[in-house]
């Protein structure tokens, strides 16, 4: 049923957000219903301190949770994209015990988040930053939303639209 399911998946990644969305609904929803009834199932065989069985009660005790990519067809079912990002903070490990303070670590984290967003909505992080850190200190901050990199980008493409017309 995993399988199954991220064979779908598989299908269906580089679409839009409503097309996995509906395909979700359609074929992976009855898949995972089938895994769900599995899993009750199977747990009520084994015994609480099987290891199968620990594992299944992990995942049905955040069900909600993982199925929360069912509803959204921006969700991804994994989070492979959030681990390859942070490779490069576990390979400089070592390097980031010399960033000064907590708060200096905690830039740092956020730092990595801003740049590394950036770069999974197809943007150059260095354009993104420097356009960002010139306008922000003018901007009131019921508008900063606008300048997060998802919606900064499609401004980006409106603005060069409207000046090709």
């Amino acid at each position: 049923m995993i399988d199954r399911i991220f064979a779908t998946e598989q299908e269906i990644n580089g679409q839009t957000a409503d097309e996995r969305l509906h395909v979700r609904q359609e074929q992976v929803a009855p898949i995972v219903g089938e895994l769900e009834d599995w899993m009750r199932e199977t747990r009520s065989t084994l015994s609480r301190h099987d290891p199968v069985a620990t594992a299944i009660a992990y995942l049905l005790g955040d069900w909600d949770g993982f199925t929360a990519f069912l509803g959204d067809g921006r969700i991804c079912l994994t989070n492979n994209a959030a681990e390859r990002e942070l490779r490069s903070v576990a390979r400089g490990r070592k390097a980031w015990l010399f960033v000064g303070s907590d708060r200096g670590g905690e830039r740092a984290a956020m730092m990595f988040s801003l740049i590394g967003t950036a770069k999974l909505n197809g943007i150059d992080p260095l354009a993104w930053l420097a356009d960002v850190l010139a306008r922000i200190a003018d901007m009131p901050q019921s508008r900063l939303e606008e300048l997060l990199p998802w919606n900064w980008k499609a401004a980006q493409q409106a603005e060069r639209s409207e000046m090709a017309a």
